[in-house]
């Protein structure tokens, strides 16, 4: 076992966190954030091992022996306990938990598959239900926090995407039905993006995403940036929020 050590004043030092989807996107953007306020990374990829790759080398070339990389398919279940017991093996403990990982596209009604069906209610629900389990008694030892990346499109639903703003709207539910469960001594939280970064589908042409920005009172997009931040109030600088829903979308939620 390598203990999580900084001899920095950076406020999370000794903090470890599991980012999941942590290699490229709003997952990297999480990662570079908490790292470089002192937390030590678990970072979970599956299919972005190059990204990841280059991540970890980046944060290990800042702060020696500060990250470390765990590829995993989530929808293998069985092999989530796994996961939380080679993070603490490695870094001692675990402090926080962001179930990131996600998979976004369209399912028209009249066309939707199983296979739709276990992939986006497995990444966005049932790998974020299992992984907290399993992470649960590390975290309650640490009085650690929890933070489920949702969707404000798990409030409002997307025209075209109604599997994957149920499955939001799924994991919505689990935010605070978690909170309860494992209160007082793991909080939970969500931060629930609006447009932030525009998703890789070509349906959101520039037509499409000229409305969005319409419709959002800030009348921008925002950034990773946005999202780590809050995230990293909510994992570090919260301690008596649990169960709340932080929308961080320029305002569209109050008009979509």
């Amino acid at each position: 076992m390598m203990e999580c050590v900084d001899g920095t004043a950076n406020a999370l030092a000794g903090k470890v966190v599991l980012v999941t989807g942590g290699g490229r996107r709003v997952g990297a953007e999480i990662v570079r954030t908490l790292h470089a306020r002192g937390a030590c990374i678990a970072l979970h990829y599956h299919r972005s091992a190059d990204e990841a790759g280059d991540l970890l080398r980046g944060l290990n070339a800042m702060r020696p022996d500060s990250a470390e990389g765990f590829a995993l398919d989530l929808l293998d279940t069985s092999a989530l306990a796994g996961l939380i017991d080679s993070i603490t093996a490695r870094f001692g403990r675990l402090d926080g938990l962001v179930n990131n990982a996600s998979s976004f596209f369209p399912t028209p009604v009249g066309r939707i598959t199983e296979s739709d069906w276990d992939q986006l209610v497995g990444s966005n629900f049932k790998a974020p239900l299992f992984l907290s389990q399993a992470a649960a008694p590390a975290l309650a030892t640490a009085s650690g926090a929890i933070v489920n990346i949702t969707d404000i499109h798990g409030e409002r639903p997307l025209a075209g995407y109604p599997l994957y703003s149920a499955a939001k709207a799924a994991l919505i539910g689990l935010t605070r039905a978690l909170a309860v469960d494992l209160a007082p001594a793991v909080r939970v939280n969500a931060v629930s993006p609006g447009p932030i970064l525009w998703p890789e589908t070509p349906e959101f042409d520039e037509a499409r995403r000229a409305e969005v920005i319409r419709r959002t009172p800030l009348a921008r997009i925002g950034g990773p940036q946005d999202i780590a931040g809050a995230t990293c109030f909510l994992l570090f600088e919260a301690p008596y929020i649990s169960g709340q829903i932080l929308a961080v979308d320029g305002g569209r939620l109050v008009q979509i």
